[in-house]
């Protein structure tokens, strides 16, 4: 079954909870920003495997590592939040997408449109970085 999204569809108007068009709506979402993601990391794979151009000023050879490694811990970051939008998917598929982890209340739209993948409402999100904060200085 195909479920289709009007190009003019709003999330936040939608009063249905994650009915079939609202998942739709952040499958397809999550889906193009994986391909985005996904994108740039090719491009930088494929910038890295032509880097082997050997500077012989020492600066220039700095400034090009110092480059390469910044855009390494980029991809890194990127594939983690590959991982956490292929989890989002997962939840879509599952049932559990737009509903927080701890308190299986609904995480509301405005979040999920700013972070299609978040798990936590606001509130849990609030009270996780206050207890993280609060052990973090012990």
């Amino acid at each position: 079954m195909t479920i289709t999204v009007p190009p003019d569809y709003n999330p936040k108007k939608d009063k249905d909870f994650m009915n079939p068009v609202m998942l739709e709506y952040f499958r397809r979402k999550l889906l193009k920003w994986r391909a985005e993601l996904l994108e740039e990391s090719n491009e930088t794979l494929q910038s890295l495997q032509e880097g082997g151009i050997i500077e012989p000023d020492i600066a220039d050879r700095a400034s090009i590592e110092t480059e390469r490694a910044l855009e390494l811990r980029t991809r890194d970051r990127a594939r983690k939040l590959i991982s956490k939008i292929d989890e989002a998917l997962k939840r879509i598929e599952d049932g559990s997408y737009g509903y927080c982890e701890e308190t299986e209340e609904p995480i509301s739209v405005q979040r999920l449109e700013a972070r299609p993948i978040a798990t936590l409402s606001i509130e849990a999100q609030e009270r996780h970085e206050r207890m993280e904060r609060t052990h973090r200085d012990d």
